[in-house]
């Protein structure tokens, strides 16, 4: 099916938020579960690169919002180098999107706004996990996990001040599709003053 598909210039939306909610909303349509997983990139100030797998929880024309600790490793790369990159493959359409950017946090507000619609399991989760920093066993984990659900029996779960979210501004987009005889297409919008230039890659 993938190879039947073509990504061409004349049909494109001009501006690659409008591509990306299309395509975005064609998989949410087709029922692929992991529609929102998208591979994150950061690297440290001295350009050691680190890559993990990251969900997706809002876009719009401002940005790509993610939520995690911000005392895990890609915070603590994200604090000293804001460059970074998504990807998202999506392999059943033959499509995958790359992403270039900058990342900021979002607002604090924005975060709570948040941590207060998610499961109260993961409001917990956050609390029991020291994102990143080495333990001495799962049952570490699991005696944080009872700790917290405890703590807060029959209360709100209030949101841990080292948790919240991050906003990638994209700089550079790619959107590729799947081609025949490996002849795929791939459009790159770049920002150049404040207008999005579309370029077309030999595959």
């Amino acid at each position: 099916m993938s190879g039947k598909l073509t990504l061409r210039e004349k049909t494109a939306d001009p501006n690659p938020f409008g591509q990306f909610k299309k395509w975005y909303e064609e998989h949410l349509i087709s029922g692929i579960a992991t529609t929102e997983s998208m591979t994150l990139a950061t690297a440290s100030l001295d350009g050691k690169v680190s890559a993990r797998t990251v969900l997706l929880k809002d876009f719009n024309e401002t940005g790509f919002v993610f939520y995690t600790n911000y005392k895990s490793k890609k915070s603590s790369q994200i604090s000293s180098n804001s460059n970074a990159a998504l990807l998202f493959y999506w392999f059943e359409a033959g499509r995958q999107v790359r992403i270039e950017g900058i990342i900021e946090k979002v607002s604090e507000a924005e975060s709570e706004a948040y941590f207060q619609i998610r499961p109260r399991d993961s409001q917990l989760a956050a609390w029991a996990s020291e994102q990143s920093s080495v333990i001495p066993g799962r049952s570490h984990l699991d005696d944080r996990y009872k700790f917290y659900k405890k703590k807060y029996t029959d209360k709100k779960v209030e949101k841990p001040r080292y948790w919240g979210g991050f906003r990638l501004l994209p700089e550079w987009f790619e959107f590729w599709q799947d081609g025949e005889f490996r002849l795929h297409d791939r459009l790159t919008y770049t920002k150049r003053d404040d207008k999005w230039i579309i370029e077309r890659l030999a595959p």
